[in-house]
C-alpha cells in the first residue's frame, strides 16, 4: 500500500482523447452529460452535479430530489471504471485521483438513497463482479489465510495507529452517551459497558479473542481477572505485552500469538470486541462453537459486533464491497439473526445488551479528523497519497453506513447453561491452557 502511487489530477484538456481539440472535447463532454442524464432519469436516479475533464458541467438525474452532491472527473478513465465495476470502480477512480468531491459523505448518502436504481442501471458489458467474488473467495480465513488477512490491515504498524487513535488505542466503536463527549471518554464508556455485560468478578478466568492493543485486557486484569489474550497480529502481540507489563498486571495475564481455533482450556468469561467481522462466513459456526467449548458451564461470553441489515445481507454477500476488497480482505458482516442462530446451535443463550450505531458514526468522524491532522506524520512513515485517499474513503464510507442504519454495532451476551458437573475455573484454570 505504501508504494502505490496516485494518479496526478488533470485539468481541462490534459486528459484529451487523441486527435480531438478542446472545442471537440467540450462537445463530447456535453454529449456524455446528456447520455448520463437520460439514463439517470430513465431509472429514477437522483441528481448529481457533474464536471467533466473539459470543464463542461451540468446537473444530471432527477432534480426533484434534493440531494445533489458535486463530482469532478479529471479523467475519462473514471467513467469506464464506474461502468465496468460500479461502486468498486468509483472507489478505485477516487483513490487514483481520476474523480474527486469535496464531500464524500454526501456521495455515499446519494448512493444509499439510489442503490437499487443504480444497480439496475449498471451496464452488463465487461461485468467484473464475478472477478471480485473470486478475489474475495481467495482470501478465505484458513489458519494461514487469517494471519495474512489480519496482517494486511493491523500490521500497518503500531506507529501508524498510534498517531491518530485516542490514547486507549481502541480501534472499535466508543459509546457516546452525549454528543459532546470526547472520544477518550466514549471509549472508556464502552469498556465499562463490556465489563458490566461480562459480569466479571475477581479471580474469573477470562479469554479475550482478538486483543487489539490491549485496552480490554488491561481493564479486565485491573478488575481482578486472570486474563489470557490472544491475537494473530505480530504488531499487536508486542504492543499488548509491553502495555500489560507497564500496567503492572503481567502476573495475572498472558498474551499469546494464537488463532482462536487452536485455543485450549476452560474459562469463566470470554470477550471478543469487533473480531467476528474478520472470521469469514465459512467460520461462523466454528467461532460460536469455540465460544461454547471454551466456556465453563454457567460461563458468559460477550462480543461487540458490527452487523448488517437482514434485508441487505444477500446482496452484500454476493457483491464484495470496497471494505472487503481494500480494507478487511476476507471479512464478512453477519446479521443479528445469523449470530443468534449459530449461538443457539452451539448451546448458548443469546441476548442483545445494547446497540449504538450512531456512536460508531461519531467515532469514525473523530478518527477521520485525527487521521487528517496526523497525515504529515503518517506520510513520513512512507504512506502515499493513494493510501490517504483510500483511508478517507474507508472512514467516510463506514460513517455514512452507521449513520443511515445500513450497518449497526452492538454488545451481545451469551451464556452457557449451568450443569451439576460444573467445575469452576476461577482459581486459575486459565493457566491450564498454556
Amino acid at each position: 500500500m505504501r508504494n502505490e502511487g496516485v494518479a496526478t489530477k488533470t485539468t481541462g484538456g490534459s486528459d484529451q482523447v487523441h486527435g480531438l481539440s478542446t472545442k471537440a472535447l467540450r462537445c463530447l463532454d456535453r454529449a456524455i452529460l446528456k447520455a448520463i442524464d437520460r439514463v439517470m432519469r430513465q431509472y429514477g436516479i437522483g441528481a448529481l452535479q457533474l464536471i467533466l475533464p473539459s470543464m463542461a458541467s451540468a446537473v444530471v438525474g432527477d432534480q426533484s430530489k434534493l440531494l445533489a452532491p458535486k463530482l469532478t472527473l479529471y479523467s475519462y478513465r473514471a467513467l469506464w471504471a464506474i461502468a465496468r465495476r460500479g461502486a468498486l470502480g468509483f472507489a478505485e477512480a477516487y483513490m487514483d485521483g481520476h474523480i474527486d468531491t469535496a464531500d464524500l459523505r454526501a456521495v455515499f448518502a446519494f448512493y444509499l438513497a439510489n442503490e437499487q436504481a443504480l444497480v439496475r442501471a449498471r451496464p452488463r458489458f465487461n461485468d467484473t463482479r464475478g472477478q471480485d467474488r473470486r478475489f474475495h473467495n481467495r482470501r478465505r480465513n484458513s489458519i494461514a489465510g487469517s494471519r495474512r488477512n489480519i496482517a494486511d490491515h493491523y500490521d500497518l504498524g503500531n506507529d501508524f495507529y498510534g498517531l491518530w487513535l485516542d490514547p486507549s488505542l481502541l480501534y472499535s466503536s466508543g459509546i457516546f452517551r452525549e454528543a459532546t463527549q470526547s472520544l477518550e471518554d466514549a471509549q472508556l464508556t464502552k469498556l465499562d459497558a463490556v465489563l458490566a455485560a461480562l459480569e466479571l468478578a475477581p479471580k474469573h478466568a477470562l479469554l479475550e479473542i482478538g486483543c487489539g492493543w490491549g485496552a480490554m485486557a488491561e481493564a479486565a486484569a485491573n478488575a481482578g481477572a486472570h486474563v489470557r489474550a490472544i491475537t494473530i497480529s505480530e504488531q499487536q502481540l508486542r504492543a499488548t505485552r509491553h502495555r500489560l507489563s507497564l500496567a503492572g498486571v503481567s502476573e495475572c495475564s498472558e498474551v499469546c500469538f494464537e488463532d482462536y481455533r487452536r485455543t485450549t482450556g476452560t474459562f469463566d468469561r470470554i470477550v471478543s470486541i469487533e473480531m467476528i467481522e474478520a472470521v469469514g462466513e465459512e467460520n461462523w459456526s466454528t467461532y460460536f462453537e469455540t465460544l461454547s467449548d471454551r466456556l465453563a458451564p454457567g460461563g458468559v461470553a460477550v462480543i461487540q459486533a458490527i452487523t448488517i441489515r437482514s434485508d441487505a445481507f444477500e446482496h452484500y454477500r454476493n457483491n464484495p464491497d470496497f471494505i472487503q476488497r481494500y480494507i478487511f480482505p476476507g471479512g464478512m458482516l453477519p446479521t443479528i439473526e445469523i449470530m443468534q442462530q449459530f449461538a443457539e446451535q452451539s448451546g448458548l443463550t443469546f441476548e442483545r445488551v445494547e446497540q449504538f450505531g450512531q456512536s460508531y458514526a461519531l467515532t469514525l468522524a473523530e478518527w477521520r479528523m485525527r487521521f487528517l491532522a496526523a497525515w504529515p506524520h503518517i506520510s513520513d512513515l512512507g504512506f502515499n497519497e493513494r493510501f490517504r485517499r483510500m483511508w478517507l474513503y474507508y472512514l467516510d464510507y463506514c460513517e455514512v453506513g452507521f449513520e443511515s442504519g445500513w450497518v449497526d454495532v452492538g454488545i451481545y451476551r451469551m451464556r452457557k447453561p449451568q450443569r451439576s458437573a460444573h467445575r469452576s475455573c476461577a482459581e486459575g484454570a486459565i493457566f491450564d491452557a498454556k
